[in-house]
């Protein structure tokens, strides 16, 4: 196994042993779940990329390049999954999207300006990124069909590395956790490159972490995995890969996803599992 597949089974054999079990009445289901969870990764040494079973390179590695984009229009995304579709509006966008939130909503580029910021002050200790928007998210606000799960990221330069902490409000960690954490690894790759650094650590935050009552058979099954053999991958970008994800270069998505692939052998698929919506 790799680094980050032994992490993951620790983190998961904790929240389905130790975690308690919660009603969702926003879902229907059942959950175990654990509050306040963080772990640390050093992706210069291992990319985090589950292996323990097969999960979908492409859609992390688009998803990231539309990100950058900054587009709430899901046109681009489209040519590679159908995931957001649920969470679309009529006109095909979705006003809640990541990159949307970082380069538009609050009426300044805070992806652009983060870059800008560290470039000219590289000890700064201010380089925040927010998606959550207080006007409209959460609490007694009208419901929509999509809030950020991941709701804020910090970045800083320590030793020439770049370090980022993710915080997620509410993480499935069975189907969302390996998304989130591959590909937030991923940005924060192409924004080390971008400013001439090296890949630091990487800390993720969760603040309530759980696995659905549905997924509990799958989650037994990867505990079952002792013997998957996998050397450690290594996230070599194309040159210039944050300068092409902002001008949505397509082709950069299938240089990544070939990058990733031929180093991806990874155990057998589970039983498929259903998102909560």
């Amino acid at each position: 196994m790799t680094r980050f597949d032994q992490l993951y089974k620790e983190l998961i054999t904790r929240v389905y042993l130790e975690g308690e079990d919660v009603f969702s009445d926003r879902t229907g289901f059942s959950t175990k779940a654990l509050p306040g969870v963080t772990f640390e990764i050093h992706p210069a040494q291992g990319f985090p990329l589950l292996t323990l079973r097969k999960i979908p390179i492409k859609l992390f590695c688009a998803e990231v390049v539309w990100m950058i984009t900054g587009q709430k229009d899901l046109t681009f995304v489209r040519q590679f999954t159908s995931i957001w579709d649920d969470f679309a509006e009529a006109d095909g966008t979705m006003e809640t999207a990541y990159g949307y939130r970082w380069r538009e909503h609050f009426g300044r580029d805070q992806l652009l300006d983060l870059v800008e910021h560290l470039r000219a002050e590289p000890t700064s200790r201010q380089g925040v990124v927010v998606m959550w928007d207080p006007a409209s998210d959460g609490l007694l606000a009208p419901k929509k069909k999509n809030v950020p799960c991941p709701f804020t990221w910090t970045a800083n330069i320590i030793a020439n590395k770049l370090n980022l902490h993710l915080i997620i409000r509410s993480n499935d960690m069975m189907l969302g956790n390996p998304h989130d954490t591959a590909g937030f690894a991923l940005l924060q790759a192409m924004l080390a490159q971008e400013l001439g650094v090296e890949v630091g650590k990487l800390t993720i935050s969760i603040s309530h972490a759980h696995i659905y009552e549905g997924h509990y058979d799958q989650v037994g099954e990867l505990l079952e995995r002792d013997e998957h053999v996998h050397a450690e991958i290594l996230c070599r970008l194309p040159e210039n890969a944050f300068q092409r994800a902002m001008q949505a270069d397509a082709s950069l998505v299938e240089e990544l996803f070939k990058m990733f692939k031929d180093q991806y052998a990874p155990a057998p698929p589970v039983k498929k599992m259903q998102i909560a919506l």
